[in-house]
């Protein structure tokens, strides 16, 4: 799989997807279609197990949505294609892993972006922040997902300022996982990927689910489908070989081998 502005690479289970359109890195409408097509393509790939989300060169991961193209013709509420903005953001059954590795400047629909993977790594020199509130907008997905990820005040701060956040900062809120040296952001990346394709599939897609739709449930509610296998996935995965694999392989006292099925 190749595409411009979107890079990718495949090896085993895992696929990276490089966002690249110089100089910053910055999504229009055709390119925000075109990362719905891959990470749709991910999404229903039996084979794909985990992906990373990266930003190419060093300077920009992303900064959001591409306002010179805005000024060319590409409507905010134009067609962002499957997922909505960037491919990820409201990419309905997506229940495998994502890491997004922050390579430098995130921000605004970036940011966003970035929140809608499930692991955050970062370069040292990667800063953070919504700047919608000095063009007179709305960061609408941050404004939902950040007071929930992050301390409260915290988030309102980042929405109601646009003030930047320098990587360690953004560690020591819990918005990232991870910082590290920019040269080993992505061979980190790559071994958190290597480390949860060796997992089992179908617990992960039963986590993600269950995260997705307990969000707004009350905790007992949320319970008690998971005990009674109302969540599709949960169901899956009790009736699959890897549960049995799974009792197996600590019976015998040996690495279970995950097929996904």
């Amino acid at each position: 799989m190749s595409l411009n502005p979107i890079k990718t690479e495949r090896k085993g289970h895992i696929l990276a997807v490089t966002l690249d359109r110089p100089k910053a890195n910055a999504i229009d409408l055709a390119t925000s279609r075109i990362m719905g097509e891959v990470f749709t393509e991910f999404r229903d790939d039996p084979d794909l197990r985990v992906a990373i989300v990266t930003g190419a060169g060093e300077k920009f991961f992303c900064p959001g949505w591409d306002l010179k193209a805005a000024a060319c013709g590409d409507a905010v509420d134009g067609d962002y294609g499957k997922g909505g903005f960037g491919g990820l953001q409201e990419l309905r059954g997506l229940n495998k892993p994502v890491v997004a590795a922050v390579n430098g400047i995130c921000c605004g629909g970036g940011l966003e972006l970035a929140l809608s993977a499930d692991m955050i790594l970062a370069a040292d020199h990667a800063t953070f922040a919504l700047p919608e509130i000095r063009s007179g907008t709305v960061a609408d997905a941050a404004s939902l997902k950040l007071p929930k990820r992050i301390p409260y005040h915290i988030a309102m701060e980042m929405l109601f300022t646009g003030r930047w956040l320098e990587a360690e900062e953004a560690a020591r809120w819990g918005l990232i996982n991870h910082t590290y040296p920019a040269n080993d952001l992505m061979s980190e990346a790559w071994k958190l990927a290597e480390l949860l394709a060796s997992g089992p599939p179908l617990v992960y897609a039963a986590i993600k689910e269950i995260v997705r739709e307990a969000e707004d449930m009350k905790f007992q509610d949320a319970m008690n489908r998971i005990t009674k296998s109302q969540f599709a996935t949960v169901e899956t995965l009790y009736r699959s070989e890897d549960e049995k694999e799974g009792a197996r392989a600590f019976a015998e006292k040996r690495d279970p081998v995950w097929k996904g099925q």
